[in-house]
C-alpha cells in the first residue's frame, strides 16, 4: 500500500475527468509524489484501472468507521482531494483527526442539497473540516457564506481545460472524413439512448439532406440490433465502413468505443443524448469545436448546459416538433450559435491551474501541512475575488 501519497478520489468516470488534468500535471511536473486514484463505482473503477499516471488504483472501501480508520493509517495520505459530489462523513472525520489536508475540486452545492436543510447542522460541520473548497460557481460561494463557511473559493471546472486539450489532438478518421466530404449539414448525435434514437430517426426521415453520425452511449448487440430495426439497415456501422457503401447511406453509427471527442469535428450541429433520461452527457465535449448543441430536457443540474442556453450556443427540447424547430434553427445559425459555444468554452478555461497553483505551487522540498503554503494562499485569495 502507498504511504504519503497525494490520494484522490472520484465516484466515478465523469469525476474522474475532472480530477484528471491536476493528476497529471502533478505527475508531470512533480513525478517523485506517490499518487493514489479510487473509485467509489465499479464502472469507474474498471474503466480506469489501468490508468498510467498514478501509482495505484483501487476502490474506496464501503464508508464506515471502521474502514476509514484502517484505509487512511494504511495509506497516511500527505493530502486528500475529494471530487465533486464526494462527502464520505467517516472519511471526513478520519481525514481531520489525522490532521491531513483535506479539499474538494469542482464542487456544486445547491441550497436543496442535504447540507443546507434546518436538520443538517451536523453534516454542514463536515464541510467546515475541509481545508479548502474549489467550487464551480458564484452561486456556490454564496450559498456556503450563508452558513459560515468560508474556506472556498471560485475556481471553475477543470474539463473544460481537458476537453480543450483533447480537442488539440483531435484523430483524424478516415472513415468519416469520407461520409461528411462535401457536405453542409451533419449532425453528431453523442452519447444516444433509444429515446433519443426515435426522435433523430424521424427528423433525418422529414429531413432528407441531412447526414447523421450516431454515436450510441451503448454499443452492445441488444442495442446495436435495435438501431438496426429503427432505420430497417439503411445505415452503415464504422467497423464495415468502405469508400462504396460510405456513397450510399445517410446514417453511419458508430461502433467503437473511445472516438466521439474526436467526431464532434466533424459535424456542423451537435445533438447530446441523455436529456430523456437520467441527464444530459458532455455537452462541452462538442461546445469546443463551435459547435452548436441541442439536448432534451433533464438538464437542471448541468451549469454549462443551462449557459449554452444562455449565450445563444445551444437549446433544450422536450418533443419531436421542438427538436425540428432547434436544429433546423441551429443549422441555418450555426455559424452565429457556434461561435457562442466555443466562446463559452474559452471563457471557463483555467481551472487547472488555478487548483493545481493553490494545492502543489509549493518549494520542492517543503511538506504539506494542514495549511497552504504562502504562495498557495494569494492563488486562494486571487481566484476568491
Amino acid at each position: 500500500m502507498l504511504r504519503d501519497c497525494i490520494w484522490f478520489h472520484a465516484a466515478s468516470v465523469g469525476e474522474f475527468e475532472q480530477a484528471r488534468p491536476i493528476i497529471e500535471r502533478l505527475r508531470k511536473e512533480q513525478p517523485w509524489r506517490p499518487v493514489l486514484l479510487t473509485f467509489f463505482s465499479p464502472s469507474g473503477y474498471e474503466m480506469r484501472k489501468e490508468y498510467d499516471q498514478v501509482d495505484l488504483v483501487t476502490y474506496l472501501p464501503f464508508a464506515t468507521r471502521r474502514n476509514a480508520r484502517k484505509f487512511v493509517e494504511a495509506v497516511k495520505p500527505s493530502m486528500a482531494v475529494f471530487v465533486k459530489y464526494e462527502f464520505w462523513p467517516a472519511y471526513i472525520r478520519q481525514l481531520s483527526q489525522k490532521h491531513v489536508p483535506l479539499y474538494s475540486i469542482a464542487s456544486i452545492f445547491r441550497p436543496e442539497q442535504y447540507f443546507f436543510h434546518w436538520y443538517a447542522a451536523g453534516q454542514r460541520k463536515l464541510l467546515k473540516q475541509f481545508t479548502h473548497l474549489f467550487v464551480q460557481d458564484k452561486a456556490s460561494i454564496e450559498l456556503l457564506k450563508r452558513y459560515g463557511i468560508t474556506q472556498a473559493s471560485l475556481s471553475g471546472d477543470t474539463r473544460f481545460d481537458r476537453v480543450t486539450s483533447i480537442a488539440g489532438h483531435a484523430k483524424e478518421i478516415a472513415q468519416v472524413q469520407k461520409f461528411v466530404r462535401g457536405q453542409e449539414q451533419v449532425i453528431v448525435a453523442g452519447s444516444t439512448w433509444p429515446e433519443d434514437e426515435q426522435l433523430l430517426h424521424r427528423y433525418q426521415e422529414e429531413h432528407p439532406e441531412v447526414r447523421l453520425i450516431l454515436v450510441p452511449h451503448e454499443i452492445d448487440r441488444k442495442h446495436l440490433h435495435e438501431i438496426f430495426h429503427l432505420w430497417q439497415g439503411k445505415h452503415v456501422l464504422l467497423s464495415d465502413a468502405n469508400e462504396r457503401n460510405l456513397l450510399h447511406t445517410r446514417t453511419l453509427v458508430v461502433d467503437q468505443m473511445g472516438l466521439l471527442s474526436s467526431i464532434y469535428q466533424y459535424g456542423h450541429v451537435a445533438y447530446v443524448g441523455g436529456g430523456f433520461g437520467a441527464g444530459i452527457h458532455n455537452t462541452i465535449e462538442a461546445a469546443v469545436y463551435g459547435l452548436p448543441v441541442v439536448f432534451g430536457p433533464n438538464y437542471e443540474h448541468f451549469r454549462e448546459a443551462k449557459a449554452l442556453i444562455e449565450t445563444g450556443g445551444g437549446c433544450s427540447v422536450n418533443s419531436y416538433e421542438q427538436l425540428e424547430k432547434a436544429i433546423d434553427e441551429m443549422l441555418f445559425n450555426r455559424q452565429k450559435a457556434g461561435l457562442a459555444a466555443a466562446r463559452y468554452v474559452e471563457s471557463e478555461l483555467g481551472a487547472t491551474e488555478r487548483i493545481y497553483s493553490a494545492l502543489f505551487a509549493q518549494k520542492k522540498n517543503e511538506k504539506t501541512s494542514g495549511k497552504v503554503s504562502n504562495k498557495s494562499q494569494e492563488s486562494l485569495e486571487i481566484i476568491s475575488m
